[in-house]
């Protein structure tokens, strides 16, 4: 039994950057908004790069998942006005383009074949040759093959993102952060009506909404599973950082770098010029260990440099190994569930920072009784009904 109880309109179990997300815009609509999570921010959100890639992320068999990732992206532009507005922060979204990057021959028939694929699904990458990829990004390496243009792939900052909705949340009136875990769900006659956490407190709301990665699976028998991805933090000095996110292959390992703007470096002797890189991923199944792997470490330095050699001069920050939440058909769950009282924000596995704004656009919707958005029918969660008619 509960030693005490509390409630609001809507409970939403997870601080990452798609619960913080949901969370702000349901306070924003009206709805008193409970945030429950004993760690915010510190699941896959603290290791995301931040890539808004649906372009750059998409392959054979994921054209479901590309469109929707197009429909994510339309979606960032207003949500970090919005964002801004409300704490006077920017979040880091960049309009800069993606390069992909091929470094052998045998990656560049890669990529064309990535072209072919991406000419029939209507996209808009641009074939480029090494020396044509040199010029948009000097710092590529000269062995570098081949590469393509992806002019409408961008980047945002994850982190600041979700502390300016952390922000946003403890300056609205509507909106409770409880730094403890969810325990359980509480039902009444088959509904579910509120949730327990481990402090012994009943958190009682009108709706539940998982937004808990891919721990959402302990709490209902959503079809997540953990995949574990590790990326690295590197403080590059002037001169060392490419302008563009780049991607790509490298004897057929993807990798990928990410820039942050001209002052976002940390750590001793640094100055405006330093650029924090973020460089990644690493994909692995199984258990949710964090501990970085050290041969993850070195193949993650070993393919970066080789696509941009400055790299070697810049200094090793950090390196963070999170769980990213996957489903069986690697879309996401969001909407209300087969379950009454019970909607899902989950399952995103590498599209979470993507999706966040559009995730969070139907989430309110399904909860304030509105049409979710056309984009996020392939998100239904009554596709896996069997599973979730068991949630717990």
């Amino acid at each position: 039994m509960s030693l005490s109880e509390a409630s609001s309109d809507v409970v939403v179990v997870g601080g990452g950057i798609v619960g913080t997300a949901v969370a702000w815009r349901a306070v924003e609509a009206g709805l008193s908004v409970t945030l429950l999570d004993p760690s915010p921010g510190d699941g896959a959100t603290h290791a995301a790069a931040g890539m808004l890639a649906p372009v750059s992320e998409s392959w054979f068999g994921e054209s479901a998942l590309a469109r929707l990732g197009i429909a994510g992206l339309a979606a960032w532009p207003r949500f970090a006005a919005d964002l801004a507005r409300a704490t006077g922060i920017d979040v880091g979204l960049r309009e800069t383009g993606t390069l992909v990057a091929a470094y052998d021959a045998d990656d560049v028939a890669h990529l064309r074949r990535w072209l072919a694929l991406h000419a029939e699904l209507g996209l808009e990458p641009t074939e480029l040759t090494g020396t044509q990829a040199r010029r948009r990004e000097p710092l590529l390496g000269h062995h570098v093959a081949g590469a393509a243009w992806v002019p409408g792939d961008h980047v945002a900052d994850p982190r600041t993102t979700r502390a300016a909705l952390s922000a946003a949340l403890h300056a609205h009136p509507g909106a409770a952060v409880v730094r403890s875990a969810a325990v359980r769900l509480e039902r009444d006659a088959g509904a579910v009506v509120g949730v327990h956490d481990d402090a012994g407190t009943l958190h009682r709301a009108g709706a539940v909404v998982l937004a808990a990665g891919w721990r959402s699976g302990e709490l209902a028998a959503a079809p997540v599973r953990p995949v574990r991805g590790q990326t690295l933090r590197l403080d590059a000095p002037p001169g060392t950082a490419p302008e563009h996110v780049v991607r790509g292959r490298v004897q057929g390992r993807p990798v990928y770098v990410v820039p942050r703007p001209p002052g976002t470096g940390s750590g001793p002797g640094t100055t405006a010029e330093h650029r924090e890189v973020v460089v990644g991923a690493t994909s692995e199944e199984g258990p949710a260990d964090r501990r970085p792997s050290a041969g993850g470490v070195f193949a993650l330095l070993r393919d970066a440099r080789a696509l941009v050699p400055a790299l070697d001069e810049a200094a090793f920050v950090e390196a963070t190994l999170r769980a990213r939440p996957a489903t069986p058909d690697n879309l996401p769950l969001v909407g209300p569930s087969a379950t009454p009282g019970l909607h899902l924000a989950t399952g995103h596995h590498r599209g979470g920072v993507l999706l966040a704004p559009l995730t969070a656009e139907a989430v309110v919707a399904g909860l304030t009784g509105a049409a979710l958005p056309p984009a996020l029918s392939v998100a239904d969660p009554d596709r896996f009904t069997p599973l979730l008619e068991g949630a717990s």
